[in-house]
């Protein structure tokens, strides 16, 4: 349990950080530049090190599979009844996707570990991979209509560089490419810069969010699917499926981490209420403190 509990307090270390620096230096510090700094350059080197540092095996792809369709069916469930409660155009996005971007790679892989052992790193690795694709591809679509169009929002999936990263990462993975270990260095300086970055640019915009402000029945919505309706979801087709018990309990975990930061990245890339993205991530962070060993418990029914 101790080592549960430093995984997920670890993290926090840097988002305090962030949220000290725009606490004492205030609109010196310019979020939308950390932003694009991070989008557009250092999460390329994020993705090209996540993907290189273990070659891609196809046959775990079983796995990420299920991740995604649990995924799109929840994001259908959840597609056909928010525009019923939100009339927002920017709530409506949240509401649709905030809940399906959780931190299956800072938290999940670390977690994984302390509940599953290194077995667990090539499954892990590889949901987080799917858990990519939906980011830039239904994420950023979403957090998109909060502003532009259909057309403009499709075309702001193609723009970002994160995508075409990840594919040709994952075709030099496939071809059998192994990058020096100079490379390699390189890469995981600016992958650890870009998640250090995702830290500090959460704590940034957590300076001066005040959850009283923020639509109610919007983070109960986005609550109930993150801790509620996606889990439940989960459990009751991986019930059901014949899968080794650690993959099962591997993509039960992942699909119940915390709102990711990536969904404030997003939402302050499409100024998409970043400020209301940011109180939903720090709420579910707060409240998978508790959850998560719920969690672990309801793991021995799935075996």
């Amino acid at each position: 349990m101790k080592s549960i509990i430093f995984s997920i307090l670890s993290i926090y270390v840097f988002i305090l950080m962030g949220y000290i620096a725009k606490r004492s230096f205030k609109e010196q510090i310019d979020d939308k530049t950390i932003t694009l700094l991070n989008v557009y350059f250092l999460q390329v080197f994020l993705t090209f090190w996540g993907l290189l540092l273990h070659p891609i095996d196809i046959t775990l792809f079983y796995a990420p599979a299920i991740y995604l369709v649990i995924v799109l069916l929840v994001l259908l469930l959840s597609a056909l009844f928010a525009s019923k409660l939100f009339n927002k155009k920017k709530e409506y996005s949240i509401a649709i996707v905030a809940a399906l971007i959780g931190n299956t790679g800072n938290l999940g892989i670390p977690l994984n570990i302390a509940i599953f052992g290194e077995a667990s790193i090539p499954y892990t690795t590889i949901i987080n991979l799917m858990n990519v694709f939906v980011v830039y591809t239904i994420g950023v679509y979403f957090y998109s209509r909060g502003n532009f169009d259909v057309k403009t929002s499709l075309k702001n999936i193609v723009k970002l560089p994160i995508l075409w990263a990840a594919m040709l990462a994952i075709f030099l993975s496939l071809w059998g490419y192994r990058p020096s270990k100079n490379i390699m260095n390189m890469l995981m300086m600016g992958a650890y810069a870009s998640m250090t970055m995702q830290l500090f640019l959460f704590g940034i915009y957590l300076y001066g969010t005040k959850i009283r402000e923020i639509n109610k029945k919007l983070i109960t919505w986005v609550i109930t699917f993150k801790f509620i309706i996606l889990p439940l979801a989960a459990f009751s087709l991986l019930y059901f499926i014949e899968l080794d018990p650690m993959i099962k309990g591997v993509l039960f975990i992942e699909l119940l981490m915390p709102l990711a930061v990536a969904n404030v990245n997003l939402a302050s890339l499409y100024e998409c209420e970043p400020k209301i993205v940011t109180a939903l991530v720090f709420i579910s962070s707060v409240l998978f403190l508790g959850v998560i060993f719920f969690a672990v418990d309801l793991l021995e029914v799935l075996h």
